[in-house]
């Protein structure tokens, strides 16, 4: 896994392949796919051409970054920005 810098953090998430990897509703991990949308507090991540909206403040998400690698990101720290 990567070292999370600030920048990392201040990327655009909407494009990238992204699944929850922990959260505190366990009906929540494993949901994956593309991010399509993004809220102060919330992702929306489609999903088999589903749309699941994902609290970020309760949920580790992994991200494919462009460059193919893969971070864990606590959703607390992308909190209030999109």
């Amino acid at each position: 896994m990567m070292k999370i810098t600030s920048s990392i953090v201040q990327d655009e998430f909407i494009g990238l392949d992204a699944k929850v990897v922990k959260s505190s509703n366990p009906d929540l991990v494993g949901i994956a796919g593309k991010i399509i949308n993004e809220t102060r507090n919330t992702f929306t991540i489609l999903q088999n051409g589903d749309q699941k909206v994902v609290v970020k403040d309760t949920s580790v998400f992994g991200f494919v970054m462009p460059d193919g690698t893969v971070v864990e990101i606590d959703g607390e720290v992308v909190m209030g920005r999109p």
